[in-house]
C-alpha cells in the first residue's frame, strides 16, 4: 500500500462517518465558548481604573480607585495612603455578601460588609494585594476573586 492509497482510504472513512454520524451544527462554536469561559469569573475579574477629573480633590494624599467586576458582581475599592504610610481600603459591593477577604502573601484579613455593601480595611501595608468576595447565589456559594494589584 502506498501513501496515496492510505490517503484515499482515510478520505473514504471520513466521508462515511460524515454521512453516518455528522458533527451537530454549532457544536464546535459551543465547545470553544464553553472552554474559553470555564472558571473565568473564579480566576479573574475585570480590572478598571476609574478616571477621576483633575482638581476634583485637593490634598497631598495618594488615592487610587479600582473597580473589579465579573459581569454579575462588582467591587469598588478606594485606596488612600495614611499619615503613617499604610493604606486604608474603603470598599463597596453591589450584592449581598457573606465575607470580604484581603490577602497579601501569608497575611489574610476578612470582614463582613454592611447592609449597604460598605467595608473598610485599615492599616494595610503597601504590597501586592488580592481581594476575594464570597456571596450566595441561588443557595450556592460563589466567589469573585480579583487579580493581584499593587497598593
Amino acid at each position: 500500500m502506498t501513501d496515496h492509497d492510505d490517503a484515499e482510504l482515510f478520505a473514504r472513512l471520513r466521508s462515511l462517518w460524515s454521512e453516518v454520524d455528522p458533527v451537530p451544527a454549532g457544536l464546535i462554536d459551543r465547545m470553544i465558548a464553553a472552554t474559553a469561559t470555564e472558571s473565568l469569573s473564579a480566576e479573574y475579574a475585570l480590572l478598571t481604573l476609574v478616571d477621576q477629573p483633575f482638581g476634583a480633590v485637593r490634598g497631598e494624599a495618594d488615592a487610587l480607585t479600582l473597580q473589579f467586576s465579573d459581569g454579575t458582581t462588582s467591587i469598588l475599592l478606594h485606596v488612600t495612603t495614611t499619615a503613617s504610610g499604610s493604606r486604608r481600603v474603603d470598599g463597596w459591593v453591589d450584592t449581598a455578601s457573606a465575607k470580604i477577604v484581603l490577602a497579601q502573601g501569608d497575611s489574610i484579613r476578612s470582614t463582613v460588609p454592611s447592609e449597604t455593601g460598605r467595608f473598610v480595611f485599615d492599616d494595610v501595608p503597601a504590597g501586592l494585594t488580592k481581594v476575594q468576595l464570597t456571596t450566595a447565589v441561588d443557595g450556592e456559594d460563589r466567589t469573585l476573586s480579583t487579580p493581584q494589584f499593587e497598593l
